[in-house]
Protein backbone atom coordinates (compact mmCIF):
# COMPACT_ATOMS: atom_id res chain seq x y z
CA UNK A 1 0.00 0.00 0.00
CA UNK A 2 1.31 3.35 -0.98
CA UNK A 3 1.54 6.15 1.84
CA UNK A 4 3.64 8.93 2.65
CA UNK A 5 7.03 8.81 4.44
CA UNK A 6 5.39 10.71 7.48
CA UNK A 7 2.30 7.73 7.49
CA UNK A 8 4.91 4.93 7.57
CA UNK A 9 7.11 6.35 10.33
CA UNK A 10 3.39 6.97 12.32
CA UNK A 11 2.60 2.91 11.37
CA UNK A 12 6.09 2.22 12.63
CA UNK A 13 5.52 3.11 16.13
CA UNK A 14 1.89 1.54 16.13
CA UNK A 15 3.77 -1.77 14.61
CA UNK A 16 6.05 -1.54 17.79
CA UNK A 17 2.88 -1.49 20.02
CA UNK A 18 3.30 1.75 21.24
CA UNK A 19 -0.07 3.53 22.00
CA UNK A 20 1.00 6.73 23.75
CA UNK A 21 3.72 9.52 22.15
CA UNK A 22 4.76 12.47 24.03
CA UNK A 23 6.15 15.33 22.15
CA UNK A 24 5.73 19.27 20.75
CA UNK A 25 4.63 19.50 17.43
CA UNK A 26 6.56 21.41 14.89
CA UNK A 27 6.87 21.62 11.01
CA UNK A 28 8.86 18.77 10.86
CA UNK A 29 7.05 16.29 13.09
CA UNK A 30 3.15 17.47 13.00
CA UNK A 31 2.00 15.32 9.95
CA UNK A 32 3.37 12.45 11.63
CA UNK A 33 1.58 12.94 14.92
CA UNK A 34 -1.54 14.08 13.06
CA UNK A 35 -1.56 10.70 11.26
CA UNK A 36 -0.35 9.07 14.68
CA UNK A 37 -3.01 10.27 16.29
CA UNK A 38 -6.02 9.94 13.76
CA UNK A 39 -5.51 6.95 11.88
CA UNK A 40 -3.18 4.57 14.21
CA UNK A 41 -5.73 5.65 17.40
CA UNK A 42 -2.51 6.69 19.57
CA UNK A 43 -2.68 8.97 22.01
CA UNK A 44 -0.63 11.68 21.85
CA UNK A 45 0.47 13.66 25.04
CA UNK A 46 2.22 17.70 23.95
CA UNK A 47 4.32 19.08 26.60
CA UNK A 48 5.34 22.76 27.07
CA UNK A 49 9.02 22.10 26.75
CA UNK A 50 10.51 19.84 24.22
CA UNK A 51 12.71 18.17 26.70
CA UNK A 52 9.72 17.32 29.36
CA UNK A 53 8.39 14.71 26.37
CA UNK A 54 11.67 12.67 26.70
CA UNK A 55 11.68 12.50 30.53
CA UNK A 56 7.97 11.37 30.38
CA UNK A 57 9.17 8.99 27.72
CA UNK A 58 11.69 7.80 30.01
CA UNK A 59 9.70 7.23 33.26
CA UNK A 60 7.08 5.54 30.95
CA UNK A 61 9.74 3.16 29.47
CA UNK A 62 11.03 2.94 33.71
CA UNK A 63 7.42 1.70 34.96
CA UNK A 64 5.77 -0.08 32.22
CA UNK A 65 8.96 -1.86 31.31
CA UNK A 66 7.85 -0.74 27.04
CA UNK A 67 9.80 1.81 25.61
CA UNK A 68 8.94 4.76 25.97
CA UNK A 69 9.00 7.38 22.79
CA UNK A 70 8.43 11.12 22.63
CA UNK A 71 9.07 13.29 19.37
CA UNK A 72 10.10 16.95 18.77
CA UNK A 73 11.08 18.80 15.97
CA UNK A 74 14.00 20.22 14.68
CA UNK A 75 17.31 22.46 15.77
CA UNK A 76 16.56 24.43 19.29
CA UNK A 77 13.93 21.86 19.71
CA UNK A 78 16.30 19.11 20.01
CA UNK A 79 18.95 21.04 21.80
CA UNK A 80 16.09 21.61 24.52
CA UNK A 81 16.19 17.96 24.77
CA UNK A 82 20.61 17.58 25.97
CA UNK A 83 19.53 17.44 30.13
CA UNK A 84 16.68 14.97 29.51
CA UNK A 85 18.76 12.32 27.09
CA UNK A 86 21.95 12.89 29.22
CA UNK A 87 19.95 11.99 32.41
CA UNK A 88 17.98 8.84 30.33
CA UNK A 89 21.46 7.94 28.80
CA UNK A 90 23.51 7.73 32.59
CA UNK A 91 20.48 6.34 33.86
CA UNK A 92 20.54 3.76 31.18
CA UNK A 93 16.77 4.19 30.25
CA UNK A 94 15.99 2.87 26.60
CA UNK A 95 13.59 5.26 24.74
CA UNK A 96 13.06 6.34 21.44
CA UNK A 97 13.20 10.51 20.33
CA UNK A 98 11.96 11.03 16.97
CA UNK A 99 13.74 14.23 16.09
CA UNK A 100 12.87 16.22 13.09
CA UNK A 101 15.83 17.58 10.58
CA UNK A 102 15.78 20.74 8.80
CA UNK A 103 15.92 19.87 5.01
CA UNK A 104 19.09 18.12 3.59
CA UNK A 105 18.46 20.93 0.74
CA UNK A 106 18.42 23.65 2.52
CA UNK A 107 21.90 24.30 5.21
CA UNK A 108 20.65 27.64 5.68
CA UNK A 109 17.95 27.06 7.59
CA UNK A 110 18.06 29.14 10.15
CA UNK A 111 17.50 26.27 12.70
CA UNK A 112 20.39 23.69 11.09
CA UNK A 113 22.98 22.40 13.33
CA UNK A 114 24.83 19.24 13.13
CA UNK A 115 21.63 16.82 15.12
CA UNK A 116 24.20 13.74 15.06
CA UNK A 117 26.81 15.85 16.94
CA UNK A 118 24.80 17.08 19.20
CA UNK A 119 22.91 13.95 20.36
CA UNK A 120 26.78 12.14 20.41
CA UNK A 121 27.89 14.54 23.59
CA UNK A 122 24.64 13.27 25.64
CA UNK A 123 26.01 9.81 25.28
CA UNK A 124 22.39 8.67 23.75
CA UNK A 125 22.31 6.78 20.39
CA UNK A 126 21.68 8.51 16.96
CA UNK A 127 19.68 6.38 13.85
CA UNK A 128 19.82 8.03 10.58
CA UNK A 129 16.79 7.82 8.41
CA UNK A 130 18.57 7.18 5.45
CA UNK A 131 15.99 7.69 2.59
CA UNK A 132 12.00 7.49 2.86
CA UNK A 133 11.99 4.07 1.75
CA UNK A 134 13.81 2.73 4.56
CA UNK A 135 12.27 5.07 6.89
CA UNK A 136 10.14 1.73 8.53
CA UNK A 137 13.52 -0.35 8.83
CA UNK A 138 15.16 2.68 10.34
CA UNK A 139 12.72 3.01 13.27
CA UNK A 140 12.82 -0.45 14.21
CA UNK A 141 16.52 -0.91 14.40
CA UNK A 142 16.46 2.03 16.62
CA UNK A 143 13.90 0.50 18.58
CA UNK A 144 16.24 -2.82 18.70
CA UNK A 145 19.20 -0.52 19.73
CA UNK A 146 17.40 1.45 22.47
CA UNK A 147 16.37 -1.68 23.86
CA UNK A 148 20.00 -4.00 23.81
CA UNK A 149 21.84 -0.80 24.67
CA UNK A 150 19.64 0.86 27.39
CA UNK A 151 20.01 3.84 26.65
CA UNK A 152 17.94 6.83 24.39
CA UNK A 153 18.11 6.80 20.84
CA UNK A 154 17.38 9.54 18.60
CA UNK A 155 15.95 9.27 14.79
CA UNK A 156 16.66 11.69 12.81
CA UNK A 157 13.68 12.75 10.34
CA UNK A 158 14.67 15.29 7.40
CA UNK A 159 11.41 17.33 6.89
CA UNK A 160 11.94 17.18 3.37
CA UNK A 161 11.06 13.37 3.38
CA UNK A 162 8.14 13.61 4.46
CA UNK A 163 5.57 14.12 1.69
CA UNK A 164 7.65 11.33 -0.38
CA UNK A 165 5.92 8.25 -1.51
CA UNK A 166 6.55 5.11 0.08
CA UNK A 167 5.30 1.59 0.40
CA UNK A 168 4.93 0.92 4.10
CA UNK A 169 6.30 -2.62 5.68
CA UNK A 170 6.12 -3.35 8.96
CA UNK A 171 9.27 -4.30 10.35
CA UNK A 172 9.73 -5.51 13.93
CA UNK A 173 13.12 -6.93 15.07
CA UNK A 174 13.59 -9.25 17.89
CA UNK A 175 15.29 -8.05 20.54
CA UNK A 176 17.54 -11.10 22.55
CA UNK A 177 16.69 -11.71 26.10
CA UNK A 178 18.47 -14.69 27.23
CA UNK A 179 20.33 -14.44 30.18
CA UNK A 180 24.05 -14.36 30.15
CA UNK A 181 25.84 -17.83 30.71
CA UNK A 182 26.58 -19.27 34.48
CA UNK A 183 30.52 -18.94 34.03
CA UNK A 184 32.94 -21.64 34.95
CA UNK A 185 36.42 -21.52 35.56
CA UNK A 186 39.30 -20.21 37.96
CA UNK A 187 36.73 -16.75 38.76
CA UNK A 188 33.86 -18.71 39.65
CA UNK A 189 36.27 -20.62 42.13
CA UNK A 190 37.17 -17.77 44.18
CA UNK A 191 34.03 -16.11 44.23
CA UNK A 192 32.76 -19.17 45.87
CA UNK A 193 35.82 -19.55 47.71
CA UNK A 194 35.58 -16.38 49.23
CA UNK A 195 31.69 -16.91 50.29
CA UNK A 196 32.37 -20.13 51.39
CA UNK A 197 34.63 -18.33 53.96
CA UNK A 198 32.84 -15.75 54.99
CA UNK A 199 31.64 -15.08 58.52
CA UNK A 200 29.45 -12.05 57.73
CA UNK A 201 28.27 -11.60 54.72
CA UNK A 202 25.99 -9.58 53.18
CA UNK A 203 23.86 -9.98 49.71
CA UNK A 204 23.89 -6.27 48.05
CA UNK A 205 21.19 -6.07 44.84
CA UNK A 206 21.43 -2.93 42.36
CA UNK A 207 18.65 -2.08 39.95
CA UNK A 208 20.38 -4.36 37.83
CA UNK A 209 19.29 -7.54 39.55
CA UNK A 210 15.97 -6.39 40.48
CA UNK A 211 14.49 -9.32 38.22
CA UNK A 212 15.92 -11.91 40.69
CA UNK A 213 14.71 -10.81 43.97
CA UNK A 214 13.24 -14.34 44.80
CA UNK A 215 16.61 -16.18 44.04
CA UNK A 216 18.74 -13.36 46.29
CA UNK A 217 16.88 -14.15 49.06
CA UNK A 218 17.25 -17.64 48.86
CA UNK A 219 20.75 -17.34 48.76
CA UNK A 220 20.87 -14.79 51.73
CA UNK A 221 18.79 -16.83 53.65
CA UNK A 222 21.07 -19.78 52.67
CA UNK A 223 23.86 -18.21 54.06
CA UNK A 224 21.93 -16.31 56.85
CA UNK A 225 23.11 -13.42 55.65
CA UNK A 226 21.28 -9.43 55.68
CA UNK A 227 19.91 -8.10 52.31
CA UNK A 228 20.24 -4.74 51.13
CA UNK A 229 19.88 -2.63 47.96
CA UNK A 230 21.78 0.46 45.48
CA UNK A 231 19.75 3.20 46.04
CA UNK A 232 17.86 2.26 42.20
CA UNK A 233 17.08 -1.24 43.74
CA UNK A 234 14.64 0.62 46.70
CA UNK A 235 12.09 -1.54 47.74
CA UNK A 236 13.24 -4.58 45.98
CA UNK A 237 13.11 -6.77 49.39
CA UNK A 238 10.53 -4.91 51.59
CA UNK A 239 9.06 -7.43 53.61
CA UNK A 240 11.90 -9.17 54.51
CA UNK A 241 12.92 -9.53 57.75
CA UNK A 242 16.52 -9.16 57.54
CA UNK A 243 16.21 -6.01 54.89
CA UNK A 244 19.21 -3.44 55.82
CA UNK A 245 17.33 -1.41 53.00
CA UNK A 246 19.85 1.31 51.51
CA UNK A 247 23.98 0.23 51.38
CA UNK A 248 25.98 3.29 51.56
CA UNK A 249 26.12 6.96 52.43
CA UNK A 250 22.22 7.28 52.75
CA UNK A 251 22.45 3.94 55.26
CA UNK A 252 21.19 4.72 59.43
CA UNK A 253 23.98 4.98 61.36
CA UNK A 254 23.46 1.48 62.66
CA UNK A 255 23.12 -0.26 59.34
CA UNK A 256 26.62 1.82 58.27
CA UNK A 257 28.10 0.70 61.23
CA UNK A 258 26.80 -3.13 60.96
CA UNK A 259 28.49 -2.69 57.08
CA UNK A 260 31.90 -1.65 58.73
CA UNK A 261 31.65 -5.06 60.77
CA UNK A 262 31.00 -7.16 57.62
CA UNK A 263 33.64 -9.49 55.92
CA UNK A 264 32.20 -10.08 52.35
CA UNK A 265 29.79 -8.00 49.76
CA UNK A 266 28.10 -10.11 47.53
CA UNK A 267 27.28 -7.56 44.76
CA UNK A 268 24.18 -8.41 41.94
CA UNK A 269 23.56 -5.82 39.52
CA UNK A 270 25.26 -2.95 41.21
CA UNK A 271 27.87 -0.64 39.36
CA UNK A 272 29.30 0.12 43.21
CA UNK A 273 29.13 3.86 42.31
CA UNK A 274 30.84 6.10 45.39
CA UNK A 275 28.11 6.77 46.83
CA UNK A 276 27.10 2.94 47.45
CA UNK A 277 30.90 2.42 48.71
CA UNK A 278 30.89 5.66 50.36
CA UNK A 279 34.03 6.07 48.10
CA UNK A 280 35.64 2.96 48.88
CA UNK A 281 35.23 3.24 52.88
CA UNK A 282 32.44 0.69 53.33
CA UNK A 283 34.64 -1.48 51.29
CA UNK A 284 38.08 -2.11 53.19
CA UNK A 285 38.80 -4.94 54.72
CA UNK A 286 35.84 -7.05 52.59
CA UNK A 287 36.40 -9.67 49.65
CA UNK A 288 34.17 -7.49 47.08
CA UNK A 289 32.49 -10.01 44.95
CA UNK A 290 30.57 -8.39 41.83
CA UNK A 291 28.37 -10.31 39.56
CA UNK A 292 27.13 -7.83 36.23
CA UNK A 293 25.49 -9.46 32.97
CA UNK A 294 27.88 -6.59 31.22
CA UNK A 295 31.33 -6.92 31.45
CA UNK A 296 31.46 -2.28 31.43
CA UNK A 297 29.73 -2.85 34.37
CA UNK A 298 32.68 -4.97 36.13
CA UNK A 299 35.27 -2.97 37.70
CA UNK A 300 33.63 0.34 36.08
CA UNK A 301 33.59 2.03 39.44
CA UNK A 302 35.38 0.15 41.81
CA UNK A 303 38.05 -3.08 41.65
CA UNK A 304 36.16 -5.96 43.29
CA UNK A 305 38.27 -8.79 44.58
CA UNK A 306 36.45 -11.28 41.86
CA UNK A 307 34.01 -10.19 39.45
CA UNK A 308 31.53 -12.86 37.41
CA UNK A 309 29.88 -11.46 33.85
CA UNK A 310 26.67 -13.33 34.45
CA UNK A 311 22.86 -13.43 35.00
CA UNK A 312 22.07 -12.51 38.82
CA UNK A 313 19.49 -15.43 39.24
CA UNK A 314 21.22 -17.62 37.32
CA UNK A 315 24.76 -17.10 40.00
CA UNK A 316 22.60 -17.02 42.61
CA UNK A 317 21.10 -20.36 42.46
CA UNK A 318 24.79 -21.49 41.02
CA UNK A 319 26.56 -20.35 44.55
CA UNK A 320 23.68 -22.35 46.25
CA UNK A 321 24.10 -25.19 44.60
CA UNK A 322 27.85 -25.20 45.29
CA UNK A 323 27.70 -24.43 48.81
CA UNK A 324 24.89 -27.22 49.22
CA UNK A 325 27.61 -29.79 47.17
CA UNK A 326 30.52 -28.31 49.90
CA UNK A 327 28.06 -28.41 53.09
CA UNK A 328 28.77 -25.05 53.98
CA UNK A 329 27.28 -24.10 57.04
CA UNK A 330 24.76 -21.10 57.48
CA UNK A 331 27.36 -17.97 58.81
CA UNK A 332 24.56 -16.76 61.63
CA UNK A 333 25.14 -13.79 61.06
CA UNK A 334 21.61 -12.27 60.92
CA UNK A 335 21.05 -13.59 64.54
CA UNK A 336 23.01 -11.04 65.48
CA UNK A 337 21.33 -8.41 63.57
CA UNK A 338 19.04 -6.03 65.98
CA UNK A 339 16.65 -5.27 62.46
CA UNK A 340 14.77 -2.51 64.17
CA UNK A 341 18.03 -0.75 65.40
CA UNK A 342 19.17 -1.10 62.21
CA UNK A 343 16.55 0.32 60.00
CA UNK A 344 14.64 3.53 62.22
CA UNK A 345 16.38 6.46 60.91
CA UNK A 346 16.38 9.04 63.87
CA UNK A 347 13.10 11.14 64.09
CA UNK A 348 12.16 14.69 63.73
CA UNK A 349 10.31 16.77 66.38
CA UNK A 350 7.07 18.02 66.00
CA UNK A 351 7.89 21.68 67.79
CA UNK A 352 11.24 22.14 66.56
CA UNK A 353 10.95 24.82 63.65
CA UNK A 354 10.10 28.57 64.12
CA UNK A 355 6.94 30.52 63.36
CA UNK A 356 6.37 29.95 59.96
CA UNK A 357 7.99 26.71 59.07
CA UNK A 358 7.37 23.00 59.80
CA UNK A 359 10.36 20.23 60.87
CA UNK A 360 11.39 18.95 57.35
CA UNK A 361 11.91 15.45 58.93
CA UNK A 362 8.93 15.34 60.94
CA UNK A 363 6.50 16.02 58.19
CA UNK A 364 7.96 13.70 56.21
CA UNK A 365 7.86 11.12 58.59
CA UNK A 366 4.25 12.09 58.61
CA UNK A 367 3.37 11.89 55.10
CA UNK A 368 5.53 8.23 55.13
CA UNK A 369 2.12 7.62 56.97
CA UNK A 370 -0.83 9.46 54.84
CA UNK A 371 0.79 8.79 51.50
CA UNK A 372 -1.10 5.94 49.23
CA UNK A 373 0.90 2.63 49.79
CA UNK A 374 0.41 1.75 46.24
CA UNK A 375 2.18 4.67 45.45
CA UNK A 376 5.09 5.55 42.50
CA UNK A 377 7.50 7.52 44.23
CA UNK A 378 9.49 10.06 42.23
CA UNK A 379 12.00 12.51 43.19
CA UNK A 380 13.73 15.42 42.01
CA UNK A 381 17.00 16.14 42.52
CA UNK A 382 18.31 18.57 44.96
CA UNK A 383 18.98 18.88 48.99
CA UNK A 384 16.02 17.83 49.96
CA UNK A 385 16.07 14.49 48.18
CA UNK A 386 18.63 12.33 50.35
CA UNK A 387 15.99 12.48 53.32
CA UNK A 388 13.28 11.55 50.96
CA UNK A 389 14.87 8.26 49.86
CA UNK A 390 15.48 7.09 53.45
CA UNK A 391 12.52 7.95 54.88
CA UNK A 392 9.51 7.82 52.08
CA UNK A 393 8.72 4.02 51.32
CA UNK A 394 8.59 2.87 47.62
CA UNK A 395 6.80 -0.46 46.98
CA UNK A 396 9.72 -1.89 44.44
CA UNK A 397 12.08 -0.69 42.11
CA UNK A 398 9.89 -0.30 38.92
CA UNK A 399 8.05 2.26 41.25
CA UNK A 400 10.14 4.33 42.64
CA UNK A 401 11.87 6.89 40.58
CA UNK A 402 15.27 9.05 41.22
CA UNK A 403 15.51 11.98 38.49
CA UNK A 404 19.72 12.32 39.76
CA UNK A 405 21.38 10.84 36.82
CA UNK A 406 23.04 13.62 35.86
CA UNK A 407 23.05 15.62 39.20
CA UNK A 408 20.19 18.37 37.60
CA UNK A 409 16.84 19.16 39.19
CA UNK A 410 13.75 20.31 37.25
CA UNK A 411 12.90 17.13 36.07
CA UNK A 412 10.92 15.02 38.49
CA UNK A 413 7.82 16.18 37.95
CA UNK A 414 7.88 15.49 34.05
CA UNK A 415 8.86 12.03 35.30
CA UNK A 416 6.09 11.61 37.46
CA UNK A 417 3.65 12.75 34.62
CA UNK A 418 5.20 10.19 32.48
CA UNK A 419 4.89 7.20 35.13
CA UNK A 420 1.19 8.14 35.46
CA UNK A 421 0.36 7.48 32.42
CA UNK A 422 2.47 4.14 32.19
CA UNK A 423 0.33 3.62 35.41
CA UNK A 424 -3.21 5.13 35.12
CA UNK A 425 -4.86 3.32 37.90
CA UNK A 426 -2.10 4.53 40.49
CA UNK A 427 -1.35 7.38 42.32
CA UNK A 428 1.98 9.12 41.61
CA UNK A 429 3.81 11.03 44.72
CA UNK A 430 6.61 13.68 43.60
CA UNK A 431 9.13 15.22 46.07
CA UNK A 432 10.61 18.21 44.18
CA UNK A 433 12.60 21.52 45.76
CA UNK A 434 11.19 24.98 45.18
CA UNK A 435 14.52 25.72 42.81
CA UNK A 436 13.64 22.21 40.99
CA UNK A 437 9.75 23.22 40.87
CA UNK A 438 10.49 26.84 39.33
CA UNK A 439 13.01 24.95 36.33
CA UNK A 440 10.42 22.69 35.03
CA UNK A 441 7.58 21.76 37.24
CA UNK A 442 5.43 25.00 36.40
CA UNK A 443 5.80 24.71 33.45
CA UNK A 444 4.37 21.15 33.38
CA UNK A 445 2.05 21.01 36.41
CA UNK A 446 -1.18 22.23 34.34
CA UNK A 447 0.13 19.30 31.84
CA UNK A 448 -0.90 17.05 34.87
CA UNK A 449 -4.00 18.82 35.32
CA UNK A 450 -4.92 18.60 31.86
CA UNK A 451 -4.41 14.91 31.87
CA UNK A 452 -6.68 14.54 35.06
CA UNK A 453 -3.78 12.56 36.50
CA UNK A 454 -3.90 11.55 40.55
CA UNK A 455 -0.86 13.15 41.23
CA UNK A 456 0.45 14.50 44.62
CA UNK A 457 3.60 16.68 44.77
CA UNK A 458 5.25 17.89 47.68
CA UNK A 459 7.37 21.11 47.53
CA UNK A 460 9.90 21.82 49.70
CA UNK A 461 10.35 25.48 49.84
CA UNK A 462 13.32 27.18 52.11
CA UNK A 463 13.39 30.03 49.57
CA UNK A 464 16.70 29.35 48.41
CA UNK A 465 19.38 27.31 46.29
CA UNK A 466 19.68 24.90 49.22
CA UNK A 467 23.42 23.27 48.66
CA UNK A 468 24.53 26.54 47.73
CA UNK A 469 23.17 28.61 50.82
CA UNK A 470 24.92 25.58 52.99
CA UNK A 471 28.21 26.41 51.36
CA UNK A 472 28.06 30.32 51.74
CA UNK A 473 27.05 30.13 55.88
CA UNK A 474 30.24 27.35 56.01
CA UNK A 475 32.62 29.78 54.81
CA UNK A 476 31.15 32.13 57.23
CA UNK A 477 29.62 34.20 53.94
CA UNK A 478 26.55 35.84 53.23
CA UNK A 479 23.99 33.58 51.85
CA UNK A 480 22.19 36.54 50.27
CA UNK A 481 22.50 35.68 46.44
CA UNK A 482 21.29 32.00 46.98
CA UNK A 483 17.97 32.87 48.67
CA UNK A 484 14.33 33.90 46.69
CA UNK A 485 11.36 35.44 47.29
CA UNK A 486 9.04 32.83 45.07
CA UNK A 487 5.32 32.95 45.02
CA UNK A 488 3.44 30.79 46.93
CA UNK A 489 3.65 27.53 45.14
CA UNK A 490 0.37 26.30 46.64
CA UNK A 491 -1.14 29.25 44.84
CA UNK A 492 0.21 28.36 41.68
CA UNK A 493 -0.91 25.15 41.47
CA UNK A 494 -4.49 26.28 42.14
CA UNK A 495 -4.13 28.99 39.65
CA UNK A 496 -3.23 26.17 37.10
CA UNK A 497 -6.16 23.89 37.97
CA UNK A 498 -5.12 22.03 40.69
CA UNK A 499 -5.16 22.21 44.43
CA UNK A 500 -2.74 24.01 46.00
CA UNK A 501 -2.04 23.59 50.51
CA UNK A 502 0.78 25.88 51.89
CA UNK A 503 2.04 24.42 54.95
CA UNK A 504 3.56 26.54 57.57
CA UNK A 505 2.86 24.87 60.87
CA UNK A 506 1.86 21.57 62.48
CA UNK A 507 -2.18 21.97 61.98
CA UNK A 508 -1.47 22.82 58.33
CA UNK A 509 0.35 19.71 58.05
CA UNK A 510 -3.08 17.65 59.29
CA UNK A 511 -4.98 19.73 56.82
CA UNK A 512 -2.78 19.06 54.15
CA UNK A 513 -3.37 15.00 55.02
CA UNK A 514 -6.63 15.42 55.11
CA UNK A 515 -6.25 16.60 51.58
CA UNK A 516 -4.71 13.78 50.03
CA UNK A 517 -7.84 11.79 51.36
CA UNK A 518 -9.58 13.69 49.53
CA UNK A 519 -7.79 14.56 46.52
CA UNK A 520 -10.01 14.74 43.12
CA UNK A 521 -7.26 16.61 41.09
CA UNK A 522 -3.16 16.85 41.35
CA UNK A 523 -2.92 17.88 44.87
CA UNK A 524 0.56 20.47 45.82
CA UNK A 525 1.75 20.25 49.16
CA UNK A 526 3.81 23.52 50.32
CA UNK A 527 6.40 22.61 53.16
CA UNK A 528 7.54 26.18 53.98
CA UNK A 529 11.09 25.07 55.06
CA UNK A 530 13.73 27.22 57.62
CA UNK A 531 16.93 26.84 55.25
CA UNK A 532 18.91 26.71 58.33
CA UNK A 533 17.67 23.95 59.56
CA UNK A 534 16.91 21.15 56.84
CA UNK A 535 19.35 18.24 57.71
CA UNK A 536 22.13 18.05 54.65
CA UNK A 537 23.02 16.11 51.90
CA UNK A 538 24.05 12.47 52.88
CA UNK A 539 26.02 11.88 49.20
Amino acid sequence: MTSYTHQSIARAIQDHGIDTLFGLMGDANLFMVDHYVRACGGTFVPVAFEGSAVLMALAFSHVSGKIGVATVTHGPALTNCVTALTEGAKGHVPMVLLAGDTPVINPQNLQNIDQRELVKVTGAGFEQIRAPRTAAHDIAHAFYRARIESRPVVVNMPADFMWQEVTHEPTVFRAFTAPAHVPEGEDLDAAIGMIASARRPIVLAGAGAARARDRLIRLADRLEAPLATTLKAKGLFNGHPYNMDIFGTLSTPATYEAIATSDCIVCFGASLHHFTTDKGALMKGKRVIQINNTVTEVSRNFHPDAALVADAGLSADNIVHWLDEAEIPPTGFTRDLDMERLTAHPPGVAGRAGPGHVDYVWALDRLEEALPANRILTTDGGRFMTEVWCRISAPDPRSFIVTANFGSIGLGLQEAIGAGLAAPDRPVVLFTGDGGFMMGGVNEFNTAVRLKQDLIVIVCNDSAYGAEHIQFLDRKMDPGLAQFEWPSFADVATALGGTGIQVQSNDDLARAIAAIQTRDRPLLIELRLDPEDVPRMRL
